[in-house]
């Protein structure tokens, strides 16, 4: 194992303290380990509250700031967080509107989440929270009870944010959440594994010439594993279950977000993005916005995922919104 890190035990608290001292707009408790935007809460606003297992940087703490998150959870490498880690979010945030909580489909951060929600009830804080469930690969992981929670996490957490800073209200955000994980939907590949800090060794092995088509972000098996393939092979084979399960269809336009796991650079990020795009466009397919980048991530690992999410014109508005967080920023 070939990391720039400490000791493993350490790497979540560390990098940490490296984000507080990169980004001082940011509020952190190093106790619990949360990260929350510094003009929390806002009177008035809904509060968004999403969070996850480390490893997938920028998501979730890269994504806290004015138009997306309020606060952020992560818990240990590919590790739910806590509980109390949630509470001390939503509690945090909690201007008088309410709470949403965004929640990746994996049973760990569902069953904490909806502890968190409970005690914050509680306390007189009114939460709601949404499942994101959109990688069609497979119906059940070793992480979860149905599908997957993954690229559209990113979407929902820009476009709910949006709306929030925007004065809608808890019930009117929610609304929106389930709408874009309604339309969205995501699947992935991996070219090699990746290496926990805490295990020392591969997650998995993939031969040389051996690709997953339908991997998880923590490593999760996939559809199948084929050989290695051209990027325009590739593409179709993400594409296609993807157009077919919505189903997506001629003249929908949509937002497509093609996203790096970790070791894949932009050269080949946009390689697949061309690929993508002239599949679609034999569909009549219309890509209205894009994304293409590492924005949820599995350590080091190679490979890609692409995300559609089918737009309507409050969506698109939303997307455009203004935003400004450590990994997403734009009209402000």
């Amino acid at each position: 194992m070939k990391k720039l890190i400490n000791e493993p035990e350490d790497v979540v608290a560390e990098a940490l303290q490296g984000m507080e001292r990169a980004h001082p707009e940011l509020r952190i408790n190093h106790d619990l380990h949360v990260v929350v935007r510094s003009d929390a809460p806002v009177s008035g606003k809904v509060g968004i509250v999403s969070g996850g297992g480390s490893g997938h940087e920028p998501l979730h703490g890269g994504f806290v700031g004015m138009g997306m998150l309020d606060a952020a959870c992560p818990g240990e490498v590919f590790t739910s967080p806590t509980p109390d880690q949630m509470l001390e979010a939503t509690k945090a945030v909690d201007g008088g509107a309410g709470v949403l909580h965004i929640v990746k489909n994996y049973t760990g951060d569902v069953l904490n989440f909806e502890m968190a929600a409970e005690l914050a009830a509680a306390d007189g804080v009114d939460v709601e929270a949404v499942v994101i469930d959109d990688d069609v690969a497979v119906q059940d992981s070793s992480f979860t009870a149905g599908r997957r929670g993954v690229g559209a996490t990113v979407l929902a957490e820009k476009i709910c944010g949006a709306a929030a800073e925007a004065g809608r209200s808890l019930a009117e955000v929610k609304e929106l959440c389930e709408r874009v994980n309604a339309g969205g939907r995501s699947m992935g590949v991996a070219l090699t594994s990746c290496t926990v800090p805490s295990a020392g060794k591969p997650t998995f092995e993939l031969g040389d010439d051996e690709m997953e088509i339908g991997i998880g972000i923590h490593g999760e098996p996939g559809r199948e594993r084929r050989k290695v393939a051209p990027a325009s092979e590739v593409a179709k084979a993400l594409v296609d279950p993807i157009v077919a399960d919505l189903p997506f269809e001629s003249g929908d336009k949509v937002l497509l977000f093609v996203n790096s796991m970790g070791g894949t650079p932009l050269i080949e990020l946009y390689i697949i993005y061309n690929e993508v795009a002239k599949l679609l466009a034999e569909r009549g397919i219309e890509i209205e916005r894009n994304l293409v980048g590492p924005y949820i991530t599995s350590l080091e690992m190679q490979g890609c995922s692409v995300t559609m999410l089918k737009l309507d014109d409050e969506l698109t508005e939303l997307w455009d919104a203004p935003v400004k967080t450590p990994a997403l920023t734009w009209g402000a």
